[in-house]
């Protein structure tokens, strides 16, 4: 870590003096890709909705963990995402009602549940920084986790990028290519609320599932193929957090929501362009 500190110095831009920029510079350029490679499908396959309503679950999640007991919230956050994320796909699958719908019932229910649990315990002040976030507060061993996750998505994104896309696109077709909707479909979902978990400490609750969307939609609006697709994400994704983090060092703003607004811009221009080609 300290190789990397030093080469990063190295580098002469002034807010990297600080160890704690230096740490929310390195989680950019980790989590950024991340969330370009897992909004791409996002996008595609019309997740938006239950993308938001697994990042709102994770209030549900902290809650449990405080009630059980729980030392870091972290942990009962990320396990609760993930069974919350694979039975909503289960429930998605088997019910009647439209996805929509089921997918409201479900974050009703969890953010219900999680204003009774704190509301027993006390109030929900103690652990509000988790609805806003702050990169600043990312640590040497954040960034280890970090990069642990990060080599997972770029496996799962060798591996099921093509059976992703098939699935979101017509599962019928899937199933003729022996490929299972369910069990991609979950695959995904669990890949999705781990990160999506992990990362809300330092996004927030409230800013998590816009990071997710705003790169891939920009993208999409000038991308010609999903290579395109991809790599435009990706690069709009970190050019964003990138500008949102100095920019929030200078104007001394909350980092996850400057990142955000910097990625909105970068979404308007991205849809003038379309409009100019049309």
């Amino acid at each position: 870590m300290q190789l990397i500190y030093n080469m990063l110095n190295a580098t002469g831009l002034a807010f990297l003096q600080y160890d704690f920029m230096k740490n929310a510079f390195l989680a950019v350029i980790l989590l950024t890709p991340m969330y370009a490679f897992i909004g791409t499908v996002v996008v595609n396959n019309r997740l938006a909705f239950f993308s938001d309503s697994i990042g709102h679950s994770a209030l549900t999640g902290i809650a449990l963990g405080v009630l059980i007991g729980i030392g870091s919230p972290i942990w009962s956050l990320i396990l609760f995402s993930i069974a919350y994320a694979v039975l909503l796909v289960l429930v998605k699958t088997k019910s009647l009602s439209s996805v929509d719908t089921t997918i409201g019932v479900f974050t009703s229910i969890a953010l219900a549940l999680s204003i009774a649990i704190f509301s027993k315990m006390g109030g929900i002040n103690k652990y509000s920084s988790y609805l806003i976030g702050s990169l600043l507060s990312i640590t040497p061993g954040d960034l280890l986790l970090l990069v642990i996750v990060f080599v997972i998505v770029i496996a799962f994104w060798l591996i099921y990028l093509k059976k992703v896309f098939i699935v979101g696109f017509n599962a019928d077709i899937a199933k003729s290519r022996g490929i299972s909707p369910i069990v991609t479909e979950i695959a995904f979902t669990v890949l999705l609320a781990i990160v999506v978990a992990l990362s809300i400490q330092w996004i927030g609750i409230l800013l998590v599932n816009s990071l997710l969307i705003l790169p891939a939609a920009a993208a999409r609006n000038i991308a010609k193929g999903i290579k395109q697709y991809t790599f435009f994400a990706v690069i709009i994704a970190f050019l964003g957090g990138l500008i949102g983090l100095i920019l929030s060092y200078y104007f001394e703003t909350a980092s996850g929501a400057t990142i955000v607004l910097v990625l909105a811009v970068f979404y308007s221009l991205s849809f003038i362009a379309k409009k100019s080609r049309e």
